[in-house]
């Protein structure tokens, strides 16, 4: 009896041993191919549950994600300008047809990253060669990437690859050609400034004359008005002073005498040279008379 239990545990397991071998599982990141003696019978692109003949048939799984191909080191390409440029970029790619992605490259996804590097190259090579350093770092930078994928997609899916994205991470002078670039792009700068200087010094004097004619103007104005108005009060003045003196004139003439006998000897220095007889005395030597 115990060797028929013990018989039929070794059934037992070697039929969930059997069972075990003959199931594989896909999941929803991985594609799968069926070898049968080495040959292809079925792709398992779905994600499932799969039986398969044990010690006959053997599975192979695939990813199925989006892949990045990142260059190791920049590669250095030639522009329009037979000036050398320094190129880092990345690719993202997937497999989309895992049966002729296995018979281009045997499966392997560092055959495939080669494949996909030698065509991207090449086209960036063609490229960069129609284009100048200002086109490629920054005026058709976009352009260039979207050409890029199209021509490695076209390429890439002759061995089962799609290829999602092509970037240029950057795209830099060697340092010999940075050095020179960036001496001509100091000299240039320092002559836009000088430029800037000059045009701002011209500015400067053209606001100081305008200014300082426009000061002359306004002193010129507002000394005219001033004698015009000193003229009307002097012509007021004159005015008042002959409604004033007209009943009396002699007192006038008078008064008047006084006015340049007080300013003539208003200084104790001030020296006159006159005749005795000059009419400047008229009051002095006899003002009674004078003012009859």
């Amino acid at each position: 009896m115990k060797k028929y239990a013990s018989a039929i545990l070794i059934v037992v397991i070697a039929l969930f041993l059997l069972a075990g071998s003959s199931l594989n599982i896909v999941d929803q990141r991985q594609q799968a191919i069926l070898f049968q003696l080495g040959e292809i019978i079925d792709v398992k692109t779905a994600p499932g549950l799969y039986f398969k003949i044990p010690m006959v048939q053997n599975v192979r799984y695939f990813d199925s994600r989006i892949l990045t191909m990142d260059a190791a080191e920049p590669e250095r390409f030639i522009t329009s300008e037979k000036k050398n440029v320094l190129v880092d970029l990345f690719v993202k790619w997937r497999i989309i047809d895992v049966k002729q992605y296995y018979i281009s490259v045997r499966g392997d996804e560092m055959l495939a990253q080669t494949r996909l590097a030698q065509t991207v190259n090449s086209s960036l090579r063609d490229e960069f060669g129609n284009r100048t350093v200002h086109d490629v770092v920054s005026g058709e930078r976009d352009k260039i990437m979207e050409i890029m994928r199209q021509k490695a997609d076209t390429d890439a899916r002759k061995i089962g690859v799609e290829v999602v994205d092509v970037r240029l991470k950057r795209v830099d002078l060697p340092q010999e050609v940075s050095e020179s670039v960036f001496r001509r792009m100091e000299a240039e700068r320092k002559r836009v400034a000088n430029e800037l200087r000059s045009t701002g010094a011209a500015e400067s004097e053209k606001i100081r004359a305008d200014a300082d004619r426009q000061r002359e103007v306004i002193l010129a104005e507002a000394y005219r008005k001033a004698q015009e108005i000193k003229g009307e009060g002097d012509a007021k003045a004159s005015a008042i002073y002959a409604s004033a003196f007209q009943p009396n004139p002699e007192f006038y003439s008078f008064y008047r005498s006084l006015e340049a006998y007080k300013q003539s000897f208003k200084n104790k220095g001030d020296m006159m040279v006159l005749e005795p007889g000059s009419e400047f005395f008229k009051y002095m030597k006899n003002p009674g008379r004078a003012a009859k």
